[in-house]
């Protein structure tokens, strides 16, 4: 293996380890010394690597969120799309639910949320929005719904969030979203 090669799977273990790390412990929490013994390096290698803790957690929560391209779909439809994505998101990738944790108790994890928020969200809302001036109001009008399932479904685990099934969610979630994307301003 070329030192290149062993160099890319030595980051990739790093943020392996890391991602579920701060997924489990939150951030104040989570240790250099934890993340390579579960990595199987030497501290010091992630210190190499990233600096610090702070560059870790920068590397480990890059997010690509994968919103659908909505420009594209009837109007009617962007609500039920938007939620069930992010079902789908949150359902299968840890990382998500450990960056909400880490975003509610650590200013970090809260600034990079919001920079996701704004690379990743504000974009899609501002293409479907009927007055892109308004997109950062609407953007978080819809944060504050899919963020909040995701919270109490898989954060705080509130039975009847948790046994909601993913239809129910949408059911409920879609219109009040696709309201908050769609709508003429109140």
């Amino acid at each position: 293996m070329t030192t290149a090669r062993r160099s890319d799977a030595t980051r990739a273990a790093i943020l392996e380890a890391a991602r579920e790390r701060f997924a489990s412990d939150g951030y104040d929490r989570a240790t250099i010394r934890a993340i390579a013994r579960d990595a199987g390096i030497d501290p010091s290698m992630v210190m190499r690597y990233y600096g610090n803790k702070e560059g870790l957690f920068a590397a480990a929560s890059e997010i690509e969120i994968g919103l659908p391209e909505l420009g594209a779909l009837p109007a009617r439809h962007i609500g039920a799309v938007l939620v069930t994505h992010f079902l789908e998101r949150w359902e299968r990738d840890e990382v998500l639910t450990g960056m909400l944790r880490v975003g509610v108790t650590n200013a970090a994890g809260a600034e990079r949320m919001q920079e996701i928020f704004a690379s990743q969200l504000g974009p899609v809302t501002r293409g479907v929005c009927p007055d892109p001036a308004e997109a950062p109001k609407r953007a978080a009008l819809v944060a504050s719904q899919i963020l909040g399932m995701a919270l109490t479904r898989y954060v705080l685990r509130l039975p009847p969030a948790v046994e909601m099934s993913r239809e129910e969610i949408v059911a409920w979630l879609a219109p009040t979203v696709q309201r908050y994307l769609t709508a003429e301003t109140p």
